[in-house]
């Protein structure tokens, strides 16, 4: 049961707990301004007019692309034939 809830997750997406646990961390923290400042163009369209989206499009890259990019060099790392 605690390996479910506290380490399968991390460990499926390459992370020790202590690493998803910082990435989470920062990805969180990272969207609550994006949405703070979403409520504030809400409220005075002039304040903050890209800041949610170019928030959406930071966290997309790293998610999408830079995890995909860890899951390839990870591939090929284990595929590597080795010649001495």
């Amino acid at each position: 049961m605690l390996d479910r809830l506290f380490t399968a997750h991390p460990r499926a997406v390459g992370e020790t707990y202590g690493e998803h646990f910082a990435v989470a961390g920062k990805f969180g923290l990272t969207m609550i301004r994006g949405g703070v400042c979403a409520l504030l163009h809400a409220l005075v369209p002039a304040w903050c007019e890209t800041t949610g989206s170019d928030t959406i499009r930071r966290l997309n890259k790293i998610m999408v692309e830079q995890r995909a990019a860890k899951g390839q060099a990870a591939i090929q790392l284990q595929t590597v034939d080795w010649v001495i």
